[in-house]
């Protein structure tokens, strides 16, 4: 008993960290997207990032993949809309909400993501969600709404809704999807499953790129900036970040890894301070705090009911 309540402990303790990490990831994935307007066009970077991600698993995971690959063959429709939905659709849908709708408001309606998992684990599964764990996700979308406008109560009453927010609401939803449905992956190993998944991502993002390159908004990586960024977000955002984020959810579940998503507008702000010299103010600390707090409050909730 005791050992399998340290086993517990340990597993708890590398989702925290790993799923950290995934934030932290993400948030750079974030202001990389900044900087590559104008270095490379949004479909560009998403295609050439799976291209790079999927060729290095090529050779660094072939012997897994060969190795089990009739496991992952009888479920390549399943494969297929993962990679698709969680990466290619979301990311496409998240670039066409920014064009059309404000930075605070991709930030906030991206905090919906916890909410989706839940919500979305409860119909599929009939998971059930302790009213701590809602109260946990209410105060980590508060640090949301301080990081993203930086305190500004003002801009939160005034907010206004248009295409764009929907854009970013379906996104938010599909992404909650693909993170509910992790956990009837097939069974083969995270790398020989994320192969699978990169291959699919990068085969599903071929039409938008057509599409891009057919309005004539195709824009190939520049030397200096943009092939520097595809790097990074090859084996950041893309690779490191989503190996870990599925393995966050096989340690602790949907529910309880996707509130970590709620640190990506956090550790953006914290990226503008070291990377642009803004300034750290009262508020950047108020919401790391809120989200921090909302996850412990959320995460005591959920370990009690993990060992009922």
């Amino acid at each position: 008993m005791q050992a399998d309540s340290s086993r517990r402990r340990g597993s708890t303790a590398t989702a925290y960290a790993i799923l950290t990490l995934t934030a932290l990831l993400w948030a750079g994935n974030a202001v990389a997207g900044k900087w590559a307007v104008g270095e490379v066009s949004p479909q560009a970077l998403t295609t050439l990032r799976w291209l790079f991600a999927f060729g290095l698993l090529a050779v660094i995971a072939r012997r897994q993949v060969a190795a089990e690959w009739p496991r992952l063959a009888v479920r390549w429709r399943y494969v297929l809309l993962m990679g698709a939905s969680g990466y290619t659709v979301f990311a496409s849908l998240f670039y066409a909400a920014g064009a059309r709708t404000t930075a605070l408001n991709v930030a906030l309606l991206q905090g919906a993501v916890p909410i989706f998992v839940m919500l979305l684990n409860f119909l599929v599964r009939g998971a059930g969600v302790k009213g701590w764990q809602i109260v946990g996700a209410a105060v980590t979308l508060a640090g949301v709404a301080v990081a993203s406008s930086h305190g500004d109560l003002n801009a939160l009453l005034h907010l206004s809704f248009n295409l764009g927010d929907g854009l970013m609401l379906t996104a938010c939803l599909v992404y909650a999807g693909y993170t509910v449905a992790l956990p009837s992956r097939p069974k083969v190993s995270g790398l020989a499953f994320f192969t699978g998944l990169a291959l699919a991502a990068l085969l599903s993002s071929l039409p938008p790129l057509a599409a891009e390159w057919a309005a004539g908004r195709l824009i190939w990586p520049s030397l200096q900036v943009g092939w520097p960024l595809v790097a990074f977000v090859a084996l950041g955002p893309s690779l490191l970040a989503q190996l870990s984020f599925i393995r966050g959810v096989e340690l602790i579940g949907p529910n309880r890894a996707g509130l970590f998503v709620n640190l990506v507008p956090v550790f953006g702000a914290g990226l503008a301070v070291l990377l642009a010299g803004e300034p750290f103010d009262a508020f950047d600390g108020l919401a790391l705090a809120l989200v921090l707090g909302g996850i412990l409050i959320a995460e005591t909730a959920g370990r009690r009911a993990a060992t009922k």
